[in-house]
């Protein structure tokens, strides 16, 4: 009976123990925490669905112009607030269709994996390697045309801006998931720096570094001419 009671505690000792990693992995996945995950995702959604928004306005609008250049749009407030002028301009059809068509195409994609990884769905590390890749290209053909806007057609769109943010605040939510779950094939040096950096917010310091310069630019460049 003894010898049996012995058994049993021998037993209950060793399965204890077999189950504690299971559990301490089951706490600590690795990577970012459910609630930091949540932030991220949580914000690519806002971002990505005000960007559709924008880019559906957007190619309304430019199938209006087509039909009539002279059309008044909602968004055309004075000479330097005018989307018509930026619409019309040939940057706005960098690709020989209006620029708004892209984000109908990208941003549905981004929503789709916003609403499944805040799920809790792990991603392939190749798939946001491409994700990543696209929108990389994306964040700088957005800073592209607000430069062209600026300084070339020196007129400002509202709705394009709407664009520029929300890439913005998307390109940087996904590269830290990105940069913290290792899926960009960087060296471990350059990995480990940048994961390091990361983990400081430093690039939480950057996004907002990027805002504040344009939005100072922007009013730098044009001050009472917003409002005229």
């Amino acid at each position: 009976m003894t010898k049996s009671k012995s058994s049993q505690s021998t037993a209950s000792r060793q399965s204890s123990h077999t189950a504690a990693p299971k559990s301490k992995t089951a706490q600590q996945p690795g990577g970012l925490s459910r609630r930091a995950q949540c932030w991220l995702f949580g914000s690519m959604l806002v971002g990505a669905c005000l960007s559709l928004l924008a880019s559906l306005v957007l190619s309304i609008e430019a199938v209006h112009l087509a039909a009539n250049p002279h059309a008044q749009l909602s968004c055309s407030l004075n000479v330097v607030v005018n989307c018509a002028t930026v619409s019309l301009h040939p940057s706005a059809a960098f690709f020989g269709f209006p620029n708004s068509f892209l984000g109908l195409i990208a941003e549905p994609v981004v929503i789709t994996v916003a609403i499944a990884g805040l799920a809790g769905v792990r991603f392939p590390r190749a798939f946001m390697f491409a994700a990543q890749l696209g929108y990389t290209l994306g964040f700088i053909f957005a800073y592209v045309l607000l430069f062209i806007s600026m300084f070339i057609i020196q007129a400002l769109c509202p709705w394009c801006l709407v664009v520029t943010i929300t890439t913005t605040f998307v390109f940087f939510a996904m590269t830290r998931y990105n940069i913290v779950y290792n899926n960009l094939y960087l060296p471990v040096g350059l990995h480990t720096r940048l994961a390091r950096w990361v983990s400081k917010d430093y690039d939480t310091l950057l996004l907002w570094l990027i805002i504040v310069v344009m939005s100072a630019g922007i009013i730098f460049k044009y001050g009472e001419g917003l409002f005229a």
